[in-house]
């Protein structure tokens, strides 16, 4: 746990660091501002890459992925840790290049860093302080962890599937169509591609309600036992 949080700690920082110093000595046109948002950019892409191959691992190497366990996914959890640390502080510290000409206090950066970016922070922080924990203490018939799965059941129908339907009732309400014309009236390949786009969904979301119902389940069991 410790070397994989440490291996973190220094992949990182240490990625963003030689990214924006390759950028300065092989774009030298470009501002500092350039080269920490591409290198930030960068390390974003790098870290989804490796958590796609991770994930990928993962699900190759279950036969069930509601209940077998993995150590990789333990393990990639301590790894992603400083990573959700050390992008808050990039993204503080475009802010900061961003608006040094203009000389503004530091609380002043500070808050418009919070305001312009507060959706991702949250979203670390979330996962900081509340995702991490419950999943790494075991606390699976605990009240806070089946508080957890049903606000993630939620968040994600509401998100990730619901969002669908949601935006051809939009569409449809600029156009002045009904939702079941709406299919009709775009390019088949629009209807194509959100139903490559919702299929994994689905798949996740009934993924998601097993191990719900599984987990229910067996807190209900023991009850009666």
């Amino acid at each position: 746990m410790l070397l994989t949080l440490a291996s973190g700690a220094l992949f990182f920082p240490g990625l963003f660091a030689l990214s924006t110093w390759a950028l300065r000595r092989s774009r030298p046109g470009w501002t500092d501002d350039d080269c920490l948002t591409v290198g930030t950019r960068l390390v974003s892409s790098v870290q989804a890459v490796l958590a796609t191959g991770a994930g990928l691992i993962i699900i190759c190497s279950c036969s069930n992925v509601v209940s077998d366990r993995h150590w990789l996914a333990r393990e990639y959890v301590w790894f992603l840790i400083p990573y959700m640390i050390y992008d808050c502080y990039a993204m503080y510290l475009c802010e900061w290049c961003r608006t040094r000409d203009q000389k503004l206090r530091w609380a002043t950066i500070f808050r418009n860093f919070l305001i312009e970016n507060r959706l991702m922070v949250t979203h670390h922080a979330v996962i900081l302080f509340v995702l991490v924990p419950v999943s790494q203490l075991k606390q699976q018939h605990t009240l806070l962890y089946k508080v957890n799965g049903i606000l993630t059941l939620s968040t994600f129908l509401f998100c990730r599937i619901l969002l669908f339907p949601f935006m051809y009732w939009s569409y449809g309400q600029h156009k002045g169509l009904s939702l079941l014309r709406v299919p009709f009236n775009i390019p088949l390949h629009c209807n194509v591609a959100n139903a490559i786009l919702i299929s994994p969904q689905l798949y996740w979301f009934s993924l998601l309600c097993k191990k719900a119902a599984r987990l229910f389940d067996t807190a209900k069991a023991k009850k009666d036992g």
